[in-house]
């Protein structure tokens, strides 16, 4: 279903457009499609004088997985935010050490004393850390949208799966041009 509006004190949170993650094979798009469509939301949304919020990640959340996590020292710049963004000093940012951005931050906090009722998400990885923080967003009672050209994962599967089944369950979907329509 497509997004009906939004609400008078909308967030936008762009989620892991760092480097480092930037930087992996992403599908179906292209990170750099959806750094740009990021950018271009973020500048409305500034230019609308709403929160901006820039999530990065520095860590991951110490519990046991089958999964192999990747080894080594990552490079030093992995976790700077991309320059794309022209990152302001009104803008929230927001470090967190786990695929939410919600859990263990202080997202939340800063949302709610902005009077922020709704928020857009965007960014890296669709059924990871843009789930995780659509999952959470929805169960802090925000209204929750999420720009699906202006997703990407690492894989197909997954990116279809949260697109189509998980978040129309958690909120509203459009494109890019559609959210830019509704803010006006």
């Amino acid at each position: 279903m497509p997004a009906t509006t939004l609400d008078a004190t909308t967030a936008l949170v762009l989620i892991d457009l760092q480097h480092g993650i930037a930087g992996l094979p992403c599908i179906p798009l292209p990170s750099a499609e959806v750094i740009g469509r990021g950018a271009r939301l973020a500048a409305a949304f500034r230019a609308h004088r709403l929160p901006v919020v820039l999530v990065n990640v520095t860590g991951g959340a110490p519990g046991r997985t089958e999964t192999a996590r990747p080894g080594g020292t990552p490079p030093a710049d992995w976790a700077e935010l991309v320059p794309e963004l022209d990152r302001q000093n009104g803008d929230i940012l927001v470090t967190k050490q786990q695929w939410g951005a919600f859990h263990g931050t202080n997202l939340d906090l800063e949302l709610r004393r902005r009077g922020v009722t709704q928020v857009v998400l965007a960014g890296i990885a669709t059924s990871i850390g843009v789930e995780s923080t659509a999952r959470a967003a929805h169960e802090h009672g925000y209204h929750v949208t999420v720009a699906t050209d202006a997703v990407t994962d690492l894989d197909a599967d997954t990116h279809r799966n949260s697109v189509e089944k998980v978040f129309p369950r958690l909120g509203e979907t459009d494109t890019t041009e559609a959210i830019l329509a509704l803010l006006g």
